[in-house]
């Protein structure tokens, strides 16, 4: 396999926004290459298999829809309360709004994880292991609530999001802050 990490994430961002737009029978490596707008048999050059990009996609995805730290530092300069959590809350909204593909490309993941058990347990240990890291951030900087609380919102928020990336007009935009709130004080 060839070893040019900057091409391997441009290749793997392309996955992403194929997988997003296509879905799963859509991303091919032929596809990854015209979205990459590199040469055909690039992205073959660089993963082994489809099971291996498919891999590389559900390890960097994460990557992508990580908060921007400076955004994120600006935000933890407030109070450690219920405040804190809704504005923490309406990020991820924000972020993930901000990044459809990735978030579409996540959700697609997790479908085609159901039917191939290798990305299954690839996917559940990195989605484990950040839901863990979430919670011990959460507990660590001293936020409202316990882990049930963390786990609650996460549960919230990955509904509320899907609802809204996926079908916007059931929750229309103008009632999602509300809602979040709402979670936020429930919670």
């Amino acid at each position: 396999m060839v070893s040019n990490p900057a091409r391997r994430t441009a290749l793997v961002d392309a996955a992403i926004e194929v997988l997003a737009r296509e879905g799963a029978r859509g991303l091919t490596f032929r596809a990854v290459d015209v979205e990459a707008r590199v040469p055909a048999g690039t992205a073959s050059n660089y993963f082994a298999n489809r099971d291996d990009l498919l891999r590389h996609v559900g390890e960097h995805i994460h990557v992508r829809l990580q908060p921007d730290p400076e955004r994120l530092a600006a935000l933890l300069r407030a109070d450690r309360d219920k405040a804190l959590v809704l504005a923490l809350m309406k990020d991820i909204l924000a972020r993930l709004s901000h990044d459809r593909a990735g978030y579409l490309a996540l959700l697609e993941l997790r479908l085609e994880a159901t039917r191939r058990p290798g990305l299954r347990a690839d996917l559940t240990g990195t989605i484990a292991r950040n839901l863990e890291d979430n919670v011990r951030y959460h507990l660590d900087i001293g936020l409202p609530g316990d882990r049930t609380t963390v786990v609650g919102l996460y549960l919230a928020m990955t509904g509320l999001v899907v609802e809204h990336l996926t079908l916007p007009d059931v929750l229309p935009a103008d009632t999602l802050d509300d809602l979040i709130a709402a979670l936020v004080d429930r919670l």
